[in-house]
């Protein structure tokens, strides 16, 4: 049975509401994931009986119908009782091995694009004609001050103006903060020598992606002004200087009471939904070492780190060994300073070239192609989290066995590599931990020949008046440490805003429950509370690496206009149920 014939006869099994003959379809193990347009949710089903249980309890509201295939690669469209999705179908001896459906739009509420654009001007003369200019200034009075947002967005990074511009183009009020006086000062304020490690092809936002001339690795200044345009070109409600202070639900009003302080005045905002993008993470982790209080130089988080300016000649030490670490060291040598790195644990590296190569759905080849960024977002979307070990692990070879002298002159170093717990490259573990890991830039060169002097497999024990001294005995003098030592996760800023016992009843963010290191089980096969509903109501996560920002806004904005329209919305499928038979 080739693609064509599985799809007519799923479609006509489902048309009959014959749940058995359409789980029947599934290859003894199978995998359906749906992002939105089932269940509500962004959840992956892994056996044939947990599909069958999600048909029974869905499918009499979904109605899917007009299922359509697209040429020969198993892309799909099909239509549900409250929009138009799109799908994806894999088989494996005939029958389906993985299914994909996302929802694109809702019905009546689409975006306006193309042909349904606006005008822009009404051509006439009118007495009290209100310009573009002067809706523009009304809406800025009106929203958050005297008009509720229906969605709260805390956090004006990547994330939070590429969710705003989503939920502009469909309709839904929604007013973005950030602490920082401009929008991409995040960037901004990070050390001079901050680039993008991932290329242009893979970075862009909604709607306007960068233009063609666009360097492949954006500096972060760079970066910085092209949030701030955005913000402006897509014409989003953004106040900048606006820190969020406290947020509390209120259950009788089915609304978020949220305390900010705009400019440094108190202010009270009342939306429906809050969604944080604070980015993946939460607040530095900071390790608490004995002695840190008598230290004579300076120590700071790498989030502080400004850059190497005024370290030359001095001795300096990085606590770390990730992207930040490097990027640090590396800067700091470019200044002329004398620096150590302290790799407390294994090292995924990565040459950034060569991931590049592997990364072809993202690269100019790609765009000659006429592969699309939405294309290519689906593309990657639609292999389940469980299957990805296995299909980069043949990556991974093939890359050791490419960069071999440099994995050798790194190990003869000193450095302690991994390819991941079980040696699945850098996309699994992002995915798991979002940590340990580095993308190399050049750092890697200067630990190999020594130029970054190296100390692996030691913590920190101590600091004395001028050193840091090591759980081996060994003592380095020190008139800076740099602690590149990570981050929390975004669950501490829900503790932080809302309650602890929010936090706790939300849970761990991020993470997929693979039992590997950092990512502690039960499994769940998608990322735990990111995009889609939480155990609090009216709560969102958003955040991840730019493309994963860009693509799965879609489905978070989709969900929050359903819930501004009043469409129902039973989410189906919250928690880790929907494990392997």
């Amino acid at each position: 049975m080739d693609r064509s014939e599985w799809l007519a006869c799923f479609a006509s099994d489902l048309k009959r509401g014959d749940i058995a003959a359409a789980a029947a379809g599934f290859h003894e193990t199978s995998y359906w994931r749906d992002l939105v347009a089932f269940t509500w949710n962004i959840v992956t089903f892994e056996s044939r009986s947990a599909i069958a249980d999600m048909l029974a309890a869905r499918l009499s509201d979904v109605r899917p119908d007009s299922f359509e295939l697209e040429g020969s690669d198993g892309w799909f469209t099909f239509t549900t009782s409250v929009g138009r999705g799109r799908g994806h179908i894999r088989l494996k001896d005939g029958k389906c091995h993985t299914l994909f459906t996302a929802l694109m739009s809702l019905d009546g509420f689409e975006e306006t694009s193309g042909p349904t654009r606006e005008s822009g001007v009404e051509h006439g003369a009118f007495r009290g004609r209100r310009t573009w200019g002067d809706r523009r200034a009304a809406d800025a009075a009106e929203l958050g001050i005297t008009r509720q947002p229906f969605v709260l967005v805390v956090g004006g990074g990547q994330g939070g103006i590429g969710l705003g511009a989503r939920l502009k183009r469909i309709g839904v009020p929604a007013l973005i903060i950030d602490r920082l006086p401009r929008p991409g000062d995040a960037w901004r304020r990070r050390y001079k020598s901050l680039c993008l490690h991932d290329p242009v092809w893979y970075d862009h936002l909604p709607y306007l992606p960068f233009p063609d001339h666009w360097p492949i690795y954006t500096p972060k200044d760079k970066m910085g002004d092209w949030l701030e345009s955005y913000t402006r070109i897509m014409e989003l409600d953004y106040w900048p200087d606006t820190a969020c202070v406290r947020a509390a639900w209120d259950e009788q009003r089915q609304e978020w009471t949220v305390e900010v302080e705009r400019a440094g005045q108190p202010h009270i905002l009342r939306p429906k939904h809050v969604v944080l993008a604070t980015g993946m993470s939460g607040f530095p982790e900071i390790p608490r070492i004995p002695g840190a209080d008598r230290f004579a130089g300076a120590q700071h988080h790498s989030s502080q780190h400004a850059g190497g300016e005024g370290w030359q000649g001095k001795r300096c030490v990085v606590v770390g060994s990730n992207n930040s670490a490097h990027d640090i060291a590396a800067d700091l040598w470019e200044h002329g300073a004398h620096v150590t790195m302290i790799q407390r644990s294994p090292t995924l590296v990565a040459r950034a070239e060569t991931l590049a190569r592997f990364r072809t759905l993202y690269s100019e080849t790609a765009v000659k192609a006429g592969i699309t960024t939405d294309h290519a977002d689906l593309t990657v979307a639609s292999l389940p989290y469980a299957l990805q070990p296995a299909a980069s692990r043949p990556t991974v070879e093939q890359i050791k066995r490419d960069d071999a002298e440099f994995y050798a002159r790194l190990a003869a170093a000193g450095f302690k590599l991994t390819h991941g717990d079980d040696e699945s490259g850098i996309g699994p573990m992002y995915i798991r931990r979002g940590s340990g890991y580095y993308i190399d830039v050049g750092a890697s060169e200067l630990v190999a020949s020594g130029e970054i002097k190296l100390c692996s497999g030691v913590e920190v024990a101590r600091l004395t008046e001028q050193a840091v001294v090591l759980t081996d005995g060994r003592e380095i003098t020190a008139d800076l440490v740099v602690y590149a030592t990570g981050y929390g996760s975004m669950n501490q800023w829900a503790a932080a805003l809302i309650s602890q016992e929010v936090a706790d009843k939300v849970g761990k963010c991020w993470g997929l429950g693979s039992q590997t290191a950092k990512d502690p089980g039960p499994w769940e096969g998608e990322l735990r509370n990111m995009w889609k509903p939480t155990a609090q109501d009216g709560l969102w996560f958003h955040g991840g690496n730019l493309a994963q920002s860009r693509h799965y806004s879609r489905y978070l904005a989709l969900q929050l206009k359903a819930r501004l329209e009043g469409l129902p919305t039973p989410v189906y499928g919250r928690g880790p149920v929907h494990h392997r038979e």
